[in-house]
């Protein structure tokens, strides 16, 4: 990639990723977590990902301060600088204005890469191109371009972007983004063409995003900007953890791009997956056996099951007989046995487990 001295990677690594429990938990996320069964974290593979183009020193972490000791043991070399600590979980509103206003007061045409630390990319040369091509477009354009992918079901967990289509253009004017849609609706856009998954992965210059803070989110906006004179300071660590927690709790998704009449998207075709549920590893798994079970353990006899997601500790016999679509998870002191079509719901089975002081380790 040429030219990309300007270009800064932030990886988004503070999420507790609720729906891939009970292997995700609180104190150690699913980006930190070998998912895949590759030796290697979703963190470090996105690390891995960006470094061998972008270096070690362009590469940013925004993460929650409990997860800073993670990063430091999983990527080798990071400067201490380049991790970005949320005092308080607000969302990516937050986060992202934060480093924006960090950069800005460097180098305003500084341009930044806003991706998340927990996907799956199997093309990743055609990434890095689809990426190349977005800086160019960004330099020369005040512009939020936001990467889409081409649905390939009716998925209600995914947000949608609407994109105004040409003949003579790689890159769209977004028209409108609906974030998780119901069932006939998502229909309705895969059957159309003229809608996008939003694959949360950003580019845009660092004077062009604070400027849409400005406009549209003056909340935040004023927020940040009060810490001009300490960015990029010793003094900087503490005025955040000052005023952090006052920012409201918002997404990037609704403080900004729903609003910003300067969006584009680059449809892009790169292996994708957000490996956000259990049913998104088995769609992706390549190992399944001859039933369609995806088995994730060392030690599996399974029979009379078919669809199954099972995933369990590589010391651990499992017997399993008569399951279908099923997930089955077991993580040492949790087990989770699941129907595949209702895994949403134990995002809400958290919540309500969260409020009972004694499972509090468990979760």
């Amino acid at each position: 990639m040429s030219n990309n001295n300007k270009a800064h990677i932030y990886i988004l690594s503070g999420g507790i990723g609720s729906r891939f429990w009970p292997k995700s938990r609180k104190q150690y996320p699913k980006q930190f977590i070998d998912i895949l069964g590759l030796g290697k974290s979703l963190l470090q593979l996105t690390a891995e990902r960006f470094t061998k183009i972008f270096g070690n020193e362009n590469i940013y972490f925004i993460t929650h301060k409990d997860y800073k000791p993670l990063i430091r043991q999983q990527i080798a070399d990071i400067p201490e600088a380049n991790i970005l600590c949320e005092p308080a979980r607000r969302n990516t509103a937050p986060c992202i204005a934060y480093a924006a206003f960090k950069l800005c007061q460097q180098d305003p045409e500084g341009i930044m890469i806003i991706v998340p630390s927990d996907h799956l990319i199997l093309k990743e040369e055609e990434y890095i191109s689809k990426i190349s091509e977005a800086i160019e477009f960004v330099k020369n354009n005040e512009s939020l371009l936001t990467l889409g992918i081409k649905p390939t079901r009716p998925d209600t967990g995914y947000g949608y972007i609407h994109y105004t289509q040409s003949a003579d253009a790689d890159i769209y004017p977004v028209v409108s983004f609906t974030e998780k849609p119901d069932k006939d609706t998502a229909q309705k856009y895969v059957n159309s063409g003229e809608y996008l998954w939003n694959a949360g992965m950003f580019i845009w210059k660092a004077k062009d995003i604070v400027d849409a803070f400005r406009n549209y989110e003056p909340e935040i906006y004023n927020i940040f900007e009060k810490g001009n004179d300490v960015y990029n300071t010793e003094d900087e660590a503490a005025y955040i953890d000052a005023v952090y927690q006052n920012s409201p709790d918002i997404s990037i998704d609704y403080a900004i791009l729903e609003k910003a009449g300067n969006v584009y998207t680059l449809p892009v075709d790169i292996g994708w997956s957000d490996l956000g549920t259990w049913n998104s590893l088995h769609d992706i798994y390549e190992s399944k056996d001859q039933d369609k079970n995806a088995l994730i353990a060392k030690h599996i006899y399974i029979t009379d099951s078919e669809n199954c997601m099972v995933s369990a500790p590589k010391n651990k016999l499992m017997v399993i007989k008569g399951l279908k679509d099923y997930i089955v998870v077991d993580d040492d002191d949790v087990l989770l046995i699941y129907p595949k079509k209702e895994e949403q719901e134990i995002k809400s089975v958290l919540k309500t487990l969260n409020g009972k002081t004694e499972l509090e380790h468990f979760l």
